[in-house]
């Protein structure tokens, strides 16, 4: 997938245009909606559907946060084959300390540069996503992200 823009830390940030710009703000406006019938009217159907449309932001986020946690688990998958091929023999039996976070925010490095920040992840203890994706010099971007 071609961008007019190269991807960067700054720009790398991603909407799903469906989920965060229509359904969550239909879901939001169908709570508010529902609370003020609830509270004006007093009646078990209004709280009903009051309930109903908790359950329905309940559900929208749970699904979206499944989706990111695959999402995190094939990352990992890869990260770690990835490093397997690039990493030092020093740091290879290092592959398994690193964390989820870390994993996701490397995978933002060029193969050239993962050696040298992965070492310098472990050795620092860096835990903090984005304190790990400022410090890539050149972008590997990822388009294909849920």
């Amino acid at each position: 997938m071609a961008e007019k823009v190269p991807q960067t830390y700054q720009n790398h940030t991603r909407y799903l245009p469906i989920f965060h710009f229509v359904v969550l703000p239909l879901l939001l406006v169908y709570l508010i909606g529902t609370i003020y019938v609830a509270v004006t009217t007093r009646g078990l159907l209004a709280h009903l559907d009051m309930v109903l449309a908790v359950a329905l932001i309940l559900l929208a986020l749970s699904a979206r946060m499944m989706a990111v946690t695959v999402q995190n688990r094939v990352i990992r998958l890869e990260e770690r084959l990835r490093m397997r091929a690039l990493l030092p023999a020093d740091l290879q039996p290092r592959i398994e300390e690193f964390t989820v976070p870390q994993l996701v925010a490397l995978r933002f490095a060029r193969d050239e540069e993962l050696p040298a920040l992965a070492r310098e992840v472990l050795d620092r203890h860096i835990e903090d996503r984005n304190a790990i994706k400022q410090k890539v010099t050149r972008w590997r971007a990822d388009h294909l992200r849920a």
